[in-house]
């Protein structure tokens, strides 16, 4: 079997060219959508994933607010600063970028963002409101991988769905979704037994643990959909996903690659969901 492979950039740009066209809504009734960045310290990759936030944005006429702030802030500064984002009504949406850098509490700032302004939607609130089955922001990747499923037409009602991975950034919300969409799931982690017996029974397989090709492609269920959404670079330098995707590809129906699977996603998601909350404010839904 040659797997179908669910192009994140095709579907990304799709849903940013939906953005564009909603976005000049918004304008007509006053005011483009706001997102305020914030990024505390120097780390590298976060540099790089708040550049290319910017960037998308500024493509599809999402405003952004820049805060840099030293490495050397401390948790009441950036509490401050989040506070005074929360009053500020030309600002829709606050991005946290993390990791943060060590003594901040990064918990104590992600519950301080107002949750009507949390478009990562890690805040309690957001989360509580998606177990309930009402979400109001969907967290980024695990949107983008639900959106990728559906551009795939993979058939989530009464399907076996395995999540690796338990994180409140992926694991969790993606169970969640896949739960409300009708699915049998199943969520394993480090403690699990028999790992690849849960891979092989699984129709649906998302896996976000962050070790390079960890999931065998022998271990993959014939005409199972892969969702990866690790990303991983080898010694070498090649970039890798958490799934042995060549041998995977041969036995599944339907894959991401890495890179080009779930990274452009959660991108675009970030933006609807800033759009979203522009959308709310203007009384437009």
């Amino acid at each position: 079997m040659s797997a179908r492979i669910l192009d994140g950039k095709a579907c990304a740009t799709e849903l940013l060219q939906a953005a564009t066209g909603r976005v000049a809504q918004c304008v007509v009734r006053g005011a483009g959508p706001c997102l305020a960045v914030v990024l505390v310290g120097d780390d590298p990759a976060s540099q790089v994933y708040v550049r290319s936030k910017e960037r998308k944005a500024a493509e599809v006429g999402v405003a952004t607010r820049d805060h840099r702030l030293p490495a050397s802030t401390s948790t009441e500064e950036l509490l401050t600063l989040v506070r005074a984002l929360n009053g500020d009504p030309q600002v829709d949406g606050i991005l946290v970028q993390l990791p943060l850098p060590r003594g901040v509490d990064s918990e104590a700032v992600l519950r301080a963002i107002d949750p009507a302004k949390d478009v990562d939607g890690f805040h309690p609130e957001n989360l509580g409101l998606l177990m309930l089955g009402t979400p109001r922001f969907v967290a980024c990747t695990p949107q983008g991988c639900m959106r990728l499923l559906a551009m795939g037409e993979v058939k989530l009602a009464g399907a076996r769905a395995l999540v690796l991975g338990r994180s409140t950034i992926v694991g969790k919300p993606i169970a969640q979704l896949l739960v409300q969409a009708d699915a049998t799931v199943t969520v394993a982690h480090s403690r699990t037994q028999a790992l690849a017996d849960e891979v092989s029974r699984a129709d649906v397989v998302i896996v976000a643990i962050g070790r390079p090709e960890f999931i065998r492609g022998a271990w993959i269920k014939e005409g199972a959909a892969v969702i990866d959404v690790g990303i991983n670079r080898l010694a070498s330098g090649r970039l890798v996903g958490d799934v042995e995707y060549a041998a995977a590809a041969e036995r599944a129906s339907a894959i991401t690659p890495v890179p080009g699977g779930v990274g452009p996603m959660t991108i675009a998601c970030l933006l609807s969901n800033v759009i979203d909350a522009a959308e709310r404010r203007l009384g437009l839904h």
